[in-house]
């Protein structure tokens, strides 16, 4: 249960992001085409975009904190890396539609320059995205959860995105317009590399891929287990945000069951513990002296 808690108050930071960006990207639309800035109007597309990944990773974790089932015994957890993988699908389709319309720009003349309420509007979006940021950084590591943690970190990458929007517009008041347009590409390039970023991890995990580094890790917790005479095997898995891992080890054939038992009950406290690993399956074999 207290995987599913955790879950339940994940929610509260893709809450956060949607009204930031709802926000943001209203203002940023109407600025951005009232005051001639493609840089700023593609900014708010980007966030627009936000929007929608950051209602998949809403409707992810819901999903995610349903019971384990008839036919998901294992129950919904990977329902938000599949959220994280259908968002990046429609972020790359908007990020290459900002590309189009920029290489559209860049070969027209563009005689209007960009207003500094624009460039004004960018920083203070800036500013806003490095606070939801922090929340949502802050609350995904309490609640061990990968999608609100990428999310975490596309509102940081939004933050650099408006950084970039501002200097695009101050370039544009010394008569140098065309960087307005120039700086709506970056934008699209971002949006884009923020989608395979975002599918590149989501498919790895959905495709059982993980961490060798964190492999090396809980080897060596399980090595250091008294009793532990050798590890034949270990393999983990992502199920969302959870990790489950299946070990093998080899024991001393003269121990009794309870005392093989014990050992099993000590791996499972111990990744448990170290690694936030709720689930653990130990399979026991005699040691083979050679």
């Amino acid at each position: 249960m207290e995987r599913y808690d955790e879950l339940k108050k994940g929610e509260s930071g893709a809450l956060v992001s949607i009204a930031a960006y709802l926000v943001l990207s209203a203002i940023k639309l109407i600025i951005g085409y009232v005051f001639h800035s493609e840089a700023l109007t593609a900014d708010g597309l980007n966030n627009t975009t936000d929007i929608i990944a950051s209602v998949a990773v809403l409707i992810g974790l819901r999903i995610s904190q349903k019971p384990p089932d008839e036919d998901h015994p294992y129950g919904h957890f990977r329902a938000e890396t599949i959220a994280s993988l259908i968002a990046s699908f429609i972020m790359m389709v908007v990020g290459l539609q900002v590309l189009f319309s920029a290489g559209e720009s860049i070969f027209s003349v563009k005689e209007e320059t960009p207003d500094m309420i624009a460039a004004w509007t960018a920083a203070g979006g800036a500013v806003m995205m490095l606070i939801v940021y922090q929340y949502n950084k802050r609350l995904a590591k309490k609640v061990n959860s990968q999608a609100l943690l990428a999310a975490a970190a596309d509102n940081k990458s939004d933050a650099f995105v408006s950084v970039g929007t501002f200097i695009g517009i101050l370039a544009a008041q010394f008569h140098l317009a065309w960087i307005d347009t120039v700086t709506a590409f970056v934008i699209g390039l971002l949006i884009c590399k923020t989608a395979w970023d975002i599918f590149k991890e989501s498919s790895h995990s959905l495709t059982d891929g993980f961490d060798v580094k964190d492999m090396s890790d809980y080897k060596q917790t399980i090595e250091k287990i008294s009793g532990v005479s050798r590890l034949k095997d270990i393999k983990a898995r992502y199920l969302g945000s959870s990790v489950h891992v299946d070990v093998v080890i080899e024991v001393s054939s003269e121990l009794n069951i309870t005392e093989s038992h014990d050992i099993a009950n000590e791996i499972e406290r111990r990744m448990k513990e170290e690694h936030a690993i709720d689930y653990s399956h130990v399979h026991m074999e005699p040691l083979q002296n050679k």
